[in-house]
């Protein structure tokens, strides 16, 4: 997507440890109206595939997760990162190995609010190693759910992640993928 590539060129920020900061528009500050523009293109590549749920992690995908949910007009359901007091009942679980906060831990979603018969979309900012995406994917199949896709907003494609998902069979579509990242610069595939 020539819009969000233009966007990552001149507001993104490339960090130490192979970061790609995104931060001024997608993942700290949220440019809505450009953010709204990313739900837009996900509700296109994925509008035949009758969407029930769609699906992301905490913190980063909610933004990006919620307006692609308007496009759809489904429910946005977040796996959060901790169990909390207002979560009682049964859960579905799954662990996630973060690169960026260098540890792992367990993911939670309510076992009401994902049911089999959902068809789900799962919407994440970044795909690099699949770590989030497979305990993702995993909670939908836990939950006897079908994997309709899933919608990432960067993908390194130099990295394992985005061929691994894609061997098990699982569609990823992907809005920019970076295939190059260093001091250099960007280069999109």
């Amino acid at each position: 997507m020539k819009l969000l590539e233009d966007k990552i060129i001149r507001d993104g920020k490339i960090g130490a440890g192979d970061v790609l900061k995104v931060d001024s528009f997608l993942n700290h500050q949220m440019d809505v109206a450009f953010l709204c523009e990313l739900g837009k293109e996900f509700k296109r590549l994925y509008a035949d595939e009758k969407i029930t749920k769609i699906l992301t992690i905490e913190a980063s995908g909610i933004g990006i997760a919620c307006l692609t949910a308007q496009y759809f007009d489904v429910p946005m359901v977040f796996a959060k990162k901790t169990k909390t007091n207002n979560i009682y009942g049964d859960v579905y679980t799954s662990k996630v190995e973060s690169y960026t906060h260098q540890k792992t831990y367990d993911i939670i979603v309510s076992k009401e609010f994902l049911k089999a018969g959902d068809r789900v979309l799962i919407i994440d900012d970044f795909l690099a190693k699949g770590s989030a995406l497979t305990a993702l994917i995993s909670l939908v199949r836990d939950a006897g759910a079908q994997v309709a896709g899933a919608g990432i907003v960067i993908e390194k494609a130099y990295q394992s992640g985005g061929e691994w998902i894609r061997g098990q069979g699982i569609r990823v579509e992907s809005l920019a993928r970076i295939k190059k990242m260093d001091a250099d610069g960007i280069e999109f595939c």
